[in-house]
């Protein structure tokens, strides 16, 4: 059996207001895929979250949304994390939802931004679905691959 550990990051691109105003700092824990095996006929399934918390004086509920960026692929249907060593690239596929049928991008070819409506010092725990599909042709190894969380209010 071949082995891949796997590791999907993300950057925070974070947006700041004038004091007193409505505004929102972001946190992200990653999507790990761990001991991926080429020659399992089911696809790796992992979980992370991003975290948005707000502080809104006005207690009026705001609309909050998050976008994805395609990362190093440039494309989301698949992403792809590149080897830690050589030039493989591993497809992987981000989700807003459990069932893993809901591209999460950034509103363009398909995919979706995911809203909330926000209140008063809430946190809004958003869950991201990882996928890697099976039976990839890769070398053992390390993957990874960099994204951007964008939040807009």
């Amino acid at each position: 059996m071949v082995w891949t550990n796997i590791v999907v990051g993300a950057a925070l691109l974070l947006f700041s207001a004038e004091a007193g105003a409505f505004n929102c700092g972001v946190t992200t824990t990653p999507v790990r895929f761990t001991n991926y095996d080429v020659f399992s006929p089911s696809p790796a399934n992992s979980t992370g979250t991003i975290n948005v918390s707000c502080n809104n004086p006005a207690s009026k509920p705001i609309p909050v949304t998050i976008a994805i960026s395609s990362g190093a692929a440039g494309s989301f249907n698949p992403r792809q994390m590149k080897a830690a060593a050589g030039a493989e690239r591993l497809n992987y596929y981000l989700f807003t939802d459990p069932s893993r049928t809901v591209i999460w991008g950034d509103g363009t070819g398909g995919t979706s931004i995911v809203t909330n409506l926000v209140t008063k010092q809430a946190t809004w725990i958003a869950t991201v679905f990882g996928t890697v599909p099976p039976r990839q042709n890769l070398s053992a190894g390390s993957y990874s691959d960099t994204l951007t969380v964008t939040v807009l209010w």
